[in-house]
């Protein structure tokens, strides 16, 4: 295509869910309940944290970190969304497409990192409870979730800096409710080949290795549970590992589905539902699977109560 017969496209017209405007008060009041809830829970929980000392041990701190995360994606992607309800003006500029798409970028990989490291705190404490102070020291953890913002941040700056070599002209509808990549993909007049090569090998490294973390340390938990003698204790870790894997499923699954199919960079209409898994579904829930669950955190809660 050549440009010079084009205007650039210098903002972008987010049309996602705007196929029935008559619907549109009840999707903002859905979508407002479903920010407000992510909000406190994810928040509330990282102050939670923060307050009890004796919930700053490794599984709470990333359970923390994670809930932090949550909490950005949220912020990068919901007002914009309670905006366009009722905006005439649905338009967002490219540099405020960029910056959305870098916060969720940090949200998500950082998530991954995360997560890989949470499934292997919950390993070493239910596999090889003794040596667990030695193997996942506080150090370790501190290090850990460093390294998981360095790599959220890394991945997020080198994604953006190679949608800076695009030039988009044309149609400048975007069939989406949030600035992702892939049909920003299918909107430029440059080849993206190696953005998409990039974004290929970028997170399908961070996916794959994270992945491979979780399905191991999972698989040896449920080898040491079955190995347990107390059946209501054995149906408390199934239970508790269910829970957890069922999220960490749904997280995983759906980021595999938008960005690593052989499809995905050229067919869109099966994005929205699936990316509204994991950027709004699993922060909306990860505070009750992971936290309300927990009965530490729920006796902590039950102290502060009590101090009221």
């Amino acid at each position: 295509m050549n440009k010079d017969n084009h205007s650039l496209t210098k903002e972008f017209l987010l049309i996602g869910f705007m196929d029935h405007p008559d619907l549109k008060t009840l999707l903002f009041m859905v979508f407002f309940a479903i920010y407000l809830i992510t909000m406190v829970g994810n928040l509330g929980l990282v102050a939670l944290i923060y307050m009890e000392r004796h919930l700053h041990t490794p599984m709470y701190i990333f359970l923390g970190n994670l809930a932090l995360m949550d909490s950005c994606c949220s912020c990068a992607i919901t007002p914009k969304i309670l905006e366009n309800f009722f905006s005439e003006d649905r338009m967002i500029s490219l540099y405020e497409c960029m910056a959305q798409f870098y916060f969720l970028c940090l949200a998500e990989t950082a998530d991954c990192c995360l997560l890989a490291a949470m499934a292997y705190d919950r390993y070493v404490a239910i596999c090889r409870p003794l040596q667990y102070h030695t193997m996942t020291s506080k150090k370790l953890c501190i290090q850990t979730t460093i390294g998981a913002y360095i790599a959220g941040n890394l991945h997020s700056i080198i994604q953006v800096v190679l949608l800076l070599r695009l030039t988009f002209c044309g149609s400048h509808q975007i069939n989406h409710f949030f600035c992702d990549v892939l049909p920003l993909y299918r909107l430029s007049c440059v080849d993206p080949y190696i953005n998409e090569l990039m974004l290929l090998i970028f997170a399908g490294s961070v996916q794959i290795f994270s992945i491979a973390i979780v399905l191991i340390s999972y698989l040896c938990i449920l080898f040491t549970i079955f190995k347990m003698k107390s059946k209501e204790g054995r149906g408390k870790a199934l239970s508790t590992c269910a829970s957890h894997f069922l999220s960490v499923s749904i997280f995983y699954g759906s980021l595999l589905f938008i960005y690593i199919r052989p499809s995905s960079f050229k067919e869109g209409d099966k994005d929205i539902p699936v990316a509204i898994c994991y950027t709004l579904v699993i922060p909306l829930l990860n505070p009750f699977i992971y936290n309300l669950r927990n009965k530490e955190v729920i006796n902590v809660m039950k102290i502060m109560k009590s101090r009221k």
